[in-house]
């Protein structure tokens, strides 16, 4: 399995600390509104970056913070007249809502930044006594960023460019700073702000250094992979590392994995453009179960364009996938008993290879988009041969190797069947009955009826198939 390291800027072989674990640690959103479809995105990615690390057998710890202290969060709570934490709890849990609706599967940890507080005051007062943080006279306590050696190696910047004048990527603070390239570890707290007693001041935590020691407390001093967006790259990601390797000695992640960023119709997201949209928003719309599907079309490290027309593409395919599962089942109904037949052998070893397409997609650098298109194949296959006159038991293989493959990606292929009321079923009976005897225009009729009701049908070679729209 090879993955992009954004350290390396190269393809590696993965080789995990542990034989078949993976420490896994993905910066979380900071919960002062509903999740945005921007935010959306690295949660699917590096839910089905998990979900392969498990099909393949490996015990995944993988652990998603939720920033529940921070000025967004604090400017929204005097706006509503409420406290920080009421906002945070809020949000937190509409965004797991969300998370649920796009088959992001719970963390195995989720920690809060309030709750962490001591950890950080720990790793602060670590980095002061190794000489790598300083107390201004206000008590903001700061990170010497020159001191760490490696700092750029992220983001391959070079800590003479960012003094030469490349103002856009320098870390900005208040007064006090011994270089203006310094960042904060601890702030003093402002009138109406939540604040934490620390020895320097009573204040808070600066953004960074959260990340830090949740790695370090729920995965240990070094882990296998750090993800998020590309945006995380500088600064946050590049000071994480110069934290945690200055307090830890050792490596901080072996692997660095971020994610391109997502853009509607083609522009940037933002609200000043009209073109910022949550989750939530767009659940209303379109299923998520869709809109996952159609964050895994591309490669995650590819920049994604989220448009009408390309969602309804992606609806369009899913559906195909969902129709063939379908139709399998259909079959099984009448499908033949006994021991699978040299034929259909073949076709189970021609389906594995399918498979096998898959997984060489998603272990180069979890190729999201061939694996889909290898997907599409299988799909494509078990329709052609596929017929009321198989064995279930090929018929039963040729659906597994399809939800397996759908699992992965987070794709709900089999829903619990629906049940249709009497009336209903009268009309789909009264229908057959009535193409039986060549009075197809009360059959048509009847269709016709049943489509206002929300119900479509499928003639076919094994019988009628139904659908709710």
């Amino acid at each position: 399995m090879k993955i992009y390291n954004t350290l390396t800027q190269s393809k590696q072989e993965f080789e995990p600390l542990e034989q078949k674990k993976v420490k896994m640690y993905v910066c979380g959103p900071t919960v002062y509104n509903f999740i945005h479809i921007g935010n959306a995105r690295p949660m699917v990615v590096f839910d089905t970056v998990r979900r392969y690390f498990e099909y393949k057998g490996y015990q995944v710890n993988y652990v998603s913070n939720f920033t529940d202290v921070d000025d967004k969060i604090i400017k929204r709570a005097i706006e509503e007249g409420v406290d920080a934490d009421t906002i945070a709890k809020r949000y937190i849990e509409e965004c797991k809502k969300d998370m649920e609706g796009l088959h992001v599967r719970p963390a195995t940890k989720h920690p809060l930044a309030t709750e962490e507080i001591d950890g950080m005051l720990e790793m602060i007062q670590s980095l002061i006594q190794k000489g790598y943080a300083y107390v201004a006279f206000d008590g903001t306590v700061y990170y010497r960023t020159r001191k760490f050696q490696g700092y750029g190696k992220l983001s391959h910047k070079n800590i003479d460019d960012l003094q030469a004048g490349h103002r856009e990527i320098k870390v900005t603070g208040s007064d006090g700073k011994e270089d203006e390239l310094d960042f904060v570890l601890w702030k003093p707290k402002k009138d109406n702000e939540p604040y934490w007693t620390s020895p320097w001041c009573d204040g808070r935590p600066g953004w960074h250094i959260e990340c830090s020691v949740m790695a370090k407390k729920y995965l240990g001093e070094e882990i296998d992979i750090h993800a998020g967006g590309e945006d995380l790259i500088f600064p946050h990601h590049e000071n994480e590392i110069a934290q945690s390797e200055a307090c830890n000695g050792k490596p901080f992640a072996r692997y660095w994995m971020h994610n391109a960023f997502l853009n509607i119709d083609n522009k940037k997201m933002s609200k000043s453009a009209g073109n910022f949209f949550t989750v939530r928003e767009i659940s209303e719309k379109v299923d998520l179960q869709v809109i996952r599907f159609f964050m895994l079309s591309a490669h995650y490290r590819s920049p994604l364009n989220f448009s009408a027309e390309l969602v309804e593409a992606s609806k369009n395919g899913l559906e195909r996938i969902l129709t063939s599962v379908e139709h399998l089942n259909h079959l099984l109904k009448n499908g033949q008993e006994g021991t699978v037949t040299e034929k259909e052998k073949e076709h189970l070893i021609r389906a594995e290879e399918f498979v096998k397409k898959y997984e060489a997609a998603m272990e180069d650098d979890f190729n999201t988009a061939d694996a889909v298109s290898a997907l599409f194949e299988l799909v494509k296959y078990s329709n052609s041969n596929a017929s009321g006159e198989n064995t279930k038991e090929y018929l039963q293989g040729l659906k597994d190797k399809i939800l397996i493959l759908c699992e992965i990606l987070g794709i709900e292929a089999e829903k619990e069947p629906d049940s249709l009321d009497e009336k209903v079923e009268a009309l789909i009976a009264e229908r057959t009955q009535a193409k039986k005897v060549k009075d197809f225009a009360r059959a048509d009729a009847i269709r016709s009826q049943l489509l206002e009701m929300g119900i479509e049908l499928k003639d076919t070679r094994e019988g009628v198939q139904w659908k709710k729209r």
